[in-house]
């Protein structure tokens, strides 16, 4: 039995010491403001956002070079072999020499003048994407900011949590102590030290579980703000000691209506299906363009026999095109367009609802956090004073052990309860920041 018990020992030790050595890098005290500007510019998971952004604003430019005149340019080289001539019934065949050498030159210059508003809806179109894509980098900066206020309040969680467990596996020792003095006065059972014995054991293997979990949540943390691999972040404390709004429900919703990314995207949308939809109707108007061309031909092929000279001439006018077919085929495209518009609005209508009821469930917490931190040090202090109390019990053979291990039990989880209460307090505000889009 003792064998086993030193076994288990030298093993929680090794175990510890390998957690706590994990965690015991280079630290750097950091606040979660510091920690967002640091993910906006090295964050691996921004960038592409970032790209995408940066190629809709090209789209811009594209869609503007639209209106720049067409220049179209041809030149040809060819070998031209004879002909010949028959009647209309292909008798009396003649051999027709034509010069070998074939050459041409063209050049043909439009400038659009009316499209129908294809143009200037393209270019209309191609900003509203270029929002659209601003709009996306922010929903998804969001995104990232709020991933590290979860892993960093977290660190922070777990930290406080590792400090109630050592504080309490110290307690526990010192009780052993006592208990093993106890017994060698003969005025403890051996029974009661195993029990704490258990106790101090099941509160070491938390240790480990805490020290593992608070590896994985800053190495989460660290890889997505994009920081060097091997930095330990410690919570900056002064973040409970921030000073948070205690804004209303509605000043929270009209926030979110005018801030949230999410629903400038989906209006966004909604405005570029309209655009489609005018882009589609273009296509029934006739494009008007201003013309200017030069040719150069050789040889001279409409006369009999063929003419070995150069034909030239010029010619500027303007060109008027219609696509007649777009009288019946566009309808169903039209329709398309319609329908997806609808669909677009139907999404917005969609997104307001759930982010209403995101911002009321969000604010509902928050204010929830308070009244649970309120019941947490109430708990605590009815913890420690029934602690106390069955202590002093205890060693006056007036409690069992089973009294006092309820006791420790109580105590560990009315301040674990607290540590998370002051927490949930900070994580709440940030996730109506997110939901509102103000993070």
């Amino acid at each position: 039995m003792n064998n086993h018990r030193l076994l288990a020992g030298l093993l929680c030790a090794a175990l510890l010491s390998g957690g706590l050595r994990a965690y015991g890098a280079e630290q750097k005290v950091i606040s979660l403001e510091e920690l967002f500007e640091i993910a906006e510019t090295n964050s691996v998971q921004l960038r592409p956002s970032f790209t995408a952004e940066e190629e809709a604003r090209q789209e811009i430019a594209v869609a503007k070079s639209q209106r720049l005149p067409d220049i179209d340019a041809t030149l040809s080289i060819s070998f031209i072999g004879d002909g010949f001539t028959t009647r209309r019934n292909f008798s009396d065949y003649q051999k027709a020499p034509i010069p070998h050498f074939g050459n041409g030159l063209g050049i043909n210059v439009t400038q659009p003048v009316y499209t129908g508003g294809a143009i200037t809806t393209g270019i209309e179109l191609a900003e509203l994407k270029s929002t659209a894509s601003r709009y996306a980098t922010e929903l998804q900066r969001d995104n990232i900011r709020f991933r590290l206020t979860g892993f960093y309040l977290d660190i922070y969680k777990y930290t406080n949590l590792r400090k109630v467990i050592e504080n309490n596996i110290a307690q526990a020792r010192k009780v052993l102590e006592e208990m093993n003095a106890r017994y060698e006065q003969g005025v403890a059972l051996r029974n009661d030290i195993t029990r704490y014995e258990l106790l101090v054991s099941n509160l070491e293997l938390q240790l480990i579980r805490i020290n593992n979990t608070l590896e994985i949540l800053n190495n989460n943390l660290v890889v997505t703000a994009g920081l060097e691999q091997g930095t330990v972040i410690v919570p900056d404390n002064a973040i409970l000691s921030k000073s948070l709004p205690s804004a209303s429900e509605s000043a929270w919703q009209n926030e979110a209506e005018a801030n949230a990314p999410a629903l400038k995207l989906a209006g966004t949308e909604v405005e570029i299906n309209r655009k489609a939809e005018n882009l589609v109707k273009s296509e029934r108007l006739p494009k008007i363009g201003l013309q200017a061309g030069w040719t150069i031909d050789g040889p001279i092929l409409v006369e009999v026999p063929p003419i070995n000279r150069n034909l030239s001439y010029w010619y500027a006018g303007v060109g008027v095109t219609y696509n007649l077919a777009s009288l019946y085929k566009s309808n169903k495209s039209l329709a398309k367009r319609k329908i997806a518009t609808q669909h677009a609005i139907d999404r917005l209508d969609a997104a307001r609802q759930s982010l209403s009821l995101d911002v009321r469930a969000d604010y509902t917490r928050y204010l929830e956090a308070y009244e649970e931190l309120k019941t947490g040090e109430k708990a605590v202090e009815l913890a420690d004073r029934n602690y106390s109390t069955v202590s002093t019990r205890y060693y006056a053979d007036m409690a069992l052990i089973t009294d006092l291990l309820d006791a420790s039990n109580s105590k560990l989880d009315a301040e674990q309860r607290l540590v998370n209460a002051r927490i949930n307090i900070i994580y709440y505000y940030y996730k109506l920041l997110f939901t509102t889009g103000k993070i």
